[in-house]
Order: structure tokens, then C-alpha cells, then sequence
């Protein structure tokens, strides 16, 4: 196997788990949200925490590393338009998920405390909820556009 096929194996793999992790979360966090059951939300928002930080940090840090050796083994520049606009995007996907991460945080903070006492929700919690899901879209679409870019690699 050469170097470049384990590198674009590698950076397509840690794309997949970026993609299939933030899909996953989303949807889990969503259907936990609509039972409004404090214990429910309690114990999903916490798997989704720690998978955030398993899987999709790990992607995130491994991503650029890949990417990069990829590009320099294949002989691609740095200065190529596709990948240009794929590191603004990738900038662009991590100041949305920076927020949701801390976000996801808070929620499962405010959820645990609710259902530790018994107690509804807070409203606090759906502010936070309101947040983490409008924060979704802009990131979710620009992994999507990420991969197009990859895929594609258009010349501008």
C-alpha cells in the first residue's frame, strides 16, 4: 500500500467520522430534546459530550494533518482554490462547533441538575438548546461543502 493511499484513506475516514458523528449527535440530542424528560436529556447530552470529544475532536485534530501530508504527497499546493476555500470552511465549521461543544456542556449541566431535584427544565436550557441547534446548520452544511470540495476539487 503506498503512502497515498493510506494518507487519502486516513483523511477520507477522519471526513466520514466528522460527518457521521456531528449527523449522530445532532439527531440524538434532537430526540432527546422533544421528550422534554430532564433524566432523558440528562443521560444523552452526556454520551453526546463524551462523543464529541472522542470522536469528533480526534477527527479534528487529525484532519489538517492528513490533509496537509496528502496534499504534499500528491504535490497539490497549498494555494489551490479548492483547498483554500476547504481550510476557510474548515475555519468557519470550528468556530461553530467550539460554541456547541461548551453548549452541550451547559445543557447537560442544566439537564442533570433538573432531574438530580426533580424539577422541570429550566428555561435556560432551551435558550441553550435554541443556540446549539441554530449553530448545527452553518457547521453541518459546511462539512457537506467541505467534502464536495474534496471530491470534486474544482478550479477557481
Amino acid at each position: 500500500m503506498t503512502a497515498e493511499l493510506i494518507l487519502r484513506w486516513l483523511h477520507v475516514g477522519g471526513a466520514t467520522v466528522l460527518l457521521g458523528t456531528g449527523a449522530g449527535i445532532a439527531f440524538f440530542m434532537v430526540m432527546a430534546h422533544r421528550t422534554r424528560d430532564a433524566r432523558l436529556i440528562a443521560h444523552v447530552s452526556g454520551t453526546v459530550v463524551l462523543a464529541d470529544w472522542l470522536f469528533t475532536a480526534s477527527a479534528v485534530v487529525l484532519q489538517p494533518v492528513t490533509g496537509y501530508l496528502l496534499a504534499r504527497t500528491v504535490g497539490w499546493p497549498l494555494s489551490e482554490g479548492w483547498i483554500v476555500w476547504s481550510l476557510a470552511l474548515y475555519g468557519m465549521v470550528g468556530a461553530f462547533w467550539l460554541p456547541v461543544v461548551w453548549i452541550q456542556h451547559r445543557m447537560h449541566g442544566l439537564a442533570k441538575a433538573a432531574a438530580a431535584s426533580g424539577e422541570a427544565l429550566p428555561p435556560a436550557y432551551f435558550k441553550w438548546f435554541r443556540i446549539w441547534f441554530a449553530c448545527g446548520f452553518p457547521a453541518f452544511a459546511g462539512v457537506l461543502a467541505i467534502l464536495w470540495l474534496m471530491i470534486a476539487r474544482p478550479v477557481f
